[in-house]
């Protein structure tokens, strides 16, 4: 089993930015694709952004690509998700989660362990 804990959410101001962190326990997940996802009040989970296990290949949003960044340090079992230029729309509940299966579509379903979220709130 896999255990993922993020940190790092908070309150900011637009342009701002925040490092989300997400820790992995339990079980290494050095060899899984990792991924963030966020949900805000009443609307759908949405993806973010990908990272595959040995950070050779990264895949954004349209709606973060250039402003965030993903990263992970396997030898911490730790992924990061910098985020900079921060909007009021990107308020939400940002979780990691660890990759099982690619469908390529970056679904959710393609993904089978999840962290509790960490919030990020952006005021204007």
């Amino acid at each position: 089993q896999v255990q993922l804990v993020e940190s790092g959410g908070g309150l900011v101001q637009a342009g701002g930015s925040l490092r989300l962190s997400c820790i992995a326990s339990g079980r290494t997940v050095s060899s899984y694709a990792m991924g963030w996802f966020r949900q805000a009040p009443g609307k759908e989970r949405e993806f973010v952004a990908d990272i595959n296990w040995n950070s050779r290949r990264t895949y954004y949003a349209d709606s973060v690509k250039g402003r965030f960044a993903i990263s992970r340090d396997n030898a911490k079992n730790t992924v990061y998700l910098q985020m900079n230029s921060l909007k009021p729309e990107d308020t939400a509940v940002y979780s990691c989660a660890a990759r099982t299966v690619y469908s390529g579509t970056y679904n959710f379903n393609d993904y089978s362990y999840w962290g509790q979220g960490t919030q990020v709130t952006v005021s204007s």
